[in-house]
C-alpha cells in the first residue's frame, strides 16, 4: 500500500506540460467496428466497440466513439437535470460506454503516444511510432467510395492484412497500424481474432449555433457534424492533442500499476486518493469517495502477442 502511494505520488507530480505539442483540427473522420476475441474460449462472444480515427494535416487520433457519444447524452442529461433543479443539486447515475484508451500517432515526427485511464487518473505514455514492414499487392478494394490497396504486413505476434487510401495520404491507421502511404480504412489479422472493420468515413464540419453550442450527432448516426463534448480532457475531439492533464509515465510503470490495480482494486483507489491529497495545497479538503471497480473480464488472446 505504501509502495503504491509513492508511485501514484511521483506520478502525479509529473504532469505532462502544456506545450510538449502543436494541436491539429481532424478532417476526415474514420468509423470502424472493432471485434476481439479477447477469450479463446468463448469466440462467439467477442469484445465489440465502435471506434473512430480523427485525422487532422499532420496527425491523428483513435478514440472510441461509444465513449464520444455516451459524453454527449451525459452532457446533455447533466444541464437538462440542472436546469430542472430548484438547488442547484444534481445526482445522475452514470453508466460509461466504451474504453478510454486514446492512440496519438504523429507520423512527422515518428512518434506515438497513447493515454491509458486507470480508475481516477490518465497516463500518458510516449513512444517511437512502431515499424511495420509491409508488403504492398496489386489487389485493390473500395470502401466508402474510396479506393483502396492491400498490403500484409506482420506486427506484435500478429499477420494483418491492411486496406489503405492513397488518396488520404497520412500514413496512419487505427490502434498502432501505421507505416502505408495512406490511411488504413481496415485491417485484421490471419486468424480474424482482431478486426478493425471499416464502418464510414465523414468530413468533420463544425456547426456552431447561435447560443454558442455546437451540433453533433446522435447515437448511430455518422453525419458531418461534431459536438464539443469532455472528450480529450474536455476539449473539443476534432482538436488533435496530446491530453493536457494526463500523468506522463512509462509503459514500464504503467504496467506496474495496471497489475496493482488488478491484484487489490479497493488498495489502488486509496493509493490514488492519498496520492492525489498529498498533492493538495493546505486547508484544502481532502478527496473522499468509494469506487466500485466491477470484475476484470477474461483476456487470454491479447491484442498483442509475444513477437516484434
Amino acid at each position: 500500500m505504501k509502495r503504491l502511494i509513492t508511485i501514484c505520488a511521483l506520478l502525479s507530480a509529473t504532469v505532462l506540460a502544456a506545450t510538449a505539442q502543436k494541436s491539429d483540427t481532424a478532417q476526415v473522420l474514420v468509423h470502424y467496428k472493432f471485434i476481439h476475441i479477447r477469450d479463446t474460449t468463448n469466440r462467439d462472444h467477442p469484445y465489440t466497440e465502435n471506434m473512430a480515427l480523427y485525422i487532422g494535416k499532420t496527425s491523428s487520433a483513435y478514440r472510441s466513439y461509444d465513449n464520444v457519444l455516451e459524453q454527449i447524452e451525459f452532457k446533455k442529461q447533466f444541464q437538462a437535470a440542472l436546469a430542472a433543479s430548484p438547488d442547484g443539486h444534481v445526482q445522475l447515475n452514470r453508466q460509461k460506454r466504451g474504453s478510454g484508451s486514446e492512440y496519438y500517432e504523429f507520423p512527422n515526427e515518428k512518434k506515438l503516444a497513447r493515454k491509458e485511464p486507470l480508475v481516477m487518473e490518465s497516463y500518458l505514455i510516449e513512444d517511437a511510432m512502431p515499424s511495420i514492414d509491409w508488403k504492398i499487392s496489386g489487389d485493390t478494394q473500395t470502401f466508402g467510395g474510396l479506393h483502396c490497396q492491400k498490403a500484409t504486413g506482420y506486427f506484435k505476434g500478429r499477420t494483418y492484412t491492411a486496406w489503405f487510401c492513397p488518396d488520404l495520404p497520412l500514413h496512419v491507421g487505427p490502434w498502432k497500424l501505421n507505416g502505408l502511404p495512406g490511411v488504413i480504412l481496415e485491417a485484421y489479422d490471419a486468424k480474424k481474432d482482431v478486426q478493425f472493420m471499416f464502418d464510414g468515413v465523414e468530413k468533420v464540419v463544425m456547426v456552431i449555433k447561435p447560443d454558442g453550442q455546437t451540433s453533433g450527432p446522435k447515437p448511430g448516426d455518422h453525419g458531418p457534424m461534431i459536438i464539443t463534448t469532455d472528450g480529450n480532457s474536455g476539449s473539443d475531439p476534432n482538436i488533435i492533442q496530446l491530453p493536457k492533464d494526463a500523468i506522463k509515465t512509462t509503459d514500464k510503470e504503467f504496467t506496474k500499476l495496471d497489475v496493482a490495480m488488478r491484484k487489490d482494486p479497493d488498495a489502488f483507489v486509496q493509493s490514488q486518493m492519498a496520492a492525489r491529497n498529498a498533492n493538495l495545497p493546505p486547508g484544502a479538503d481532502h478527496i473522499r469517495m468509494k469506487i466500485k471497480v466491477g470484475p476484470q473480464a477474461v483476456v487470454n488472446n491479447p491484442i498483442e502477442l509475444p513477437g516484434k
